[in-house]
């Protein structure tokens, strides 16, 4: 237990990378680290998508940015891109894929894969781009996009954690 909470404790959102990807072993242990998140009822709602298609990364980074109203990169050059959706016909799925996306990231911290999760995958899946992306894709169903997580080898150390909020637990 004493290695879990040290992970939980040192994980850091990057947004600086190295340009290399990170080993396949690596990535699908992430990725089924992320398949045994908890979900209401077991019910499994959220999928995970390896984005490795560059024209896809580039239509997703376009997307992305264009909530921000911002020309960048939202992804911060980072080598790998996962998308979390959720099925929005199962009542738990918001909470489903926030755990899938919480798995991933700390089963990364603890590989040594740096990671960050970026917001906005749900508007980016709303626009008709998106859904055509989902389509072409051959993806079925009410899928809302949850996050998108970018993976990689931080190019600078990770920053001390911030100092806990007094009252951030209550016993009664």
């Amino acid at each position: 237990m004493a290695e879990t909470l040290t992970t939980l404790k040192t994980r850091r959102s990057c947004r600086a990378y190295k340009p290399e990807h990170i080993e396949e072993e690596k990535l699908n242990a992430i990725l089924e680290a992320g398949t045994y998140a908890a979900t209401g009822m077991g019910r499994q709602s959220p999928i995970i998508l390896v984005v490795k298609d560059p024209e896809i990364r580039a239509k997703l980074t376009r997307l992305n940015a264009a909530v921000l109203g911002m020309d960048i990169d939202p992804f911060y050059g980072a080598p790998e891109l996962l998308v979390v959706l959720a099925n929005k016909e199962i009542p738990t799925y918001l909470c489903d894929g926030s755990l899938v996306l919480g798995n991933m990231m700390n089963a990364a911290a603890d590989l040594g894969v740096a990671s960050c999760w970026i917001h906005r995958a749900k508007e980016e899946f709303e626009s008709e781009e998106g859904k055509a992306i989902l389509k072409q894709l051959g993806i079925e169903g009410d899928y809302e996009g949850i996050g998108n997580l970018i993976l990689g080898y931080a190019a600078k150390p990770a920053g001390p954690a911030a100092p806990r909020k007094p009252n951030y637990i209550y016993t009664v």
